[in-house]
């Protein structure tokens, strides 16, 4: 065995990195990221969901809404799946939230300026 290998592997541990502090401006954009991308999504779910009410009472085939309301849990796995790439985890948890609220909010922002707009 190479003895630099040996050193490596079994030498003396170095301490870890120390996390930094959360500052406090991300966090707050980050909280307020968070907060428009779950009005969004819960405002855009429910119009989703009355939607379908109304189709289903009606009687007319809403065959493709159940699909549609399907890509809200779609779109969560989607974010959990970036949140756990090696590249996310390294980073400290407020920037990490600060980036996935980014990621999230435009999707459903543009859903609800788009049914608003047409008046639904």
């Amino acid at each position: 065995m190479n003895p630099e290998t040996y050193a490596a592997l079994y030498g003396p541990g170095r301490p870890a990195r120390q996390p930094r502090a959360h500052r406090p401006v991300v966090v707050a954009l980050a909280v307020l990221v968070w907060t428009l991308t779950a009005l969004t999504v819960s405002w855009v779910g429910g119009i989703g969901c009355v939607a379908l009410l109304w189709a289903l009472g009606s009687g007319e085939p809403a065959w493709w809404l159940p699909g549609c309301l399907l890509l809200l849990p779609a779109g969560a796995a989607g974010l959990v799946a970036l949140a756990r790439t090696p590249a996310l985890r390294a980073m400290d948890s407020s920037a990490r939230m600060l980036l996935l609220g980014a990621v999230a909010c435009p999707v459903p922002a543009a859903l609800t300026v788009l049914l608003w707009s047409r008046g639904v």
